[in-house]
């Protein structure tokens, strides 16, 4: 049930989605409230349903996190204070931005490699890498490497759970697809709040 709606979704609509929301999570820093590797996710379990091929997703989510962190670096370097603040204290203290400042000056491309990691740092790191003056070079290495481990992983990830997803479909029929999404929206709920949690 699940994963026939997946199917159904347009090829082109998964894409552009698996590109879109990675590309605007850094760029307009939207990864704060809405992390990009839900579409990424997504994305793996619709390939392995057959309803996109998984190097098309693969390509697709690669070059969105990639550009849109490029993109989130030029902005930070221009834009970049006035931005952040325009960011709610309750989601982003004014601390936890200089110490990501700090270490963005002390260790460079690593910070900018482990940054592509964790959900927030992900949507604030580029723009905090122009900011701090970051070489563009340093960026670039670093922000293509761990483009490439995070989006390739996590729609690999989607497509595994794609596949435990079709096999717990199969087994448990029509009730028990409907205690699986409930089980599956409670999980990520649990998810949310938890991140809203730590931040707080």
């Amino acid at each position: 049930m699940v994963l026939d709606f997946l199917r159904d979704l347009p090829p082109a609509l998964v894409l552009a989605l698996v590109f879109a929301l990675p590309a605007l999570e850094a760029s307009t820093m939207l990864g704060v409230v809405f992390p990009g590797e839900v579409a990424v996710l997504v994305g793996g379990a619709v390939a392995h349903s057959g309803g996109a091929p998984l190097w098309a997703v693969l390509v697709a989510a690669v070059s969105g996190a990639v550009i849109g962190d490029v993109t989130g670096y030029l902005v930070g370097r221009r834009y970049g204070h006035r931005m952040v603040k325009l960011l709610p204290e309750r989601l982003v203290k004014p601390e936890h931005l200089a110490k990501a400042e700090e270490l963005l000056r002390r260790r460079g491309g690593v910070a900018v490699f482990v940054g592509r990691f964790t959900a927030l740092l992900r949507a604030l790191v580029p723009a905090l890498a122009g900011m701090s003056r970051v070489p563009i070079r340093t960026f670039l290495l670093f922000n293509a490497l761990g483009g490439v481990l995070w989006a390739s992983g996590v729609a690999l990830l989607g497509y595994g759970a794609g596949a435990s997803l079709q096999l717990a479909e199969h087994r448990l029929g029509l009730v028990g697809e409907i205690v699986l999404g409930v089980l599956v929206v409670a999980g990520a709920a649990a998810y949310l709040w938890r991140r809203k949690a730590h931040r707080s």
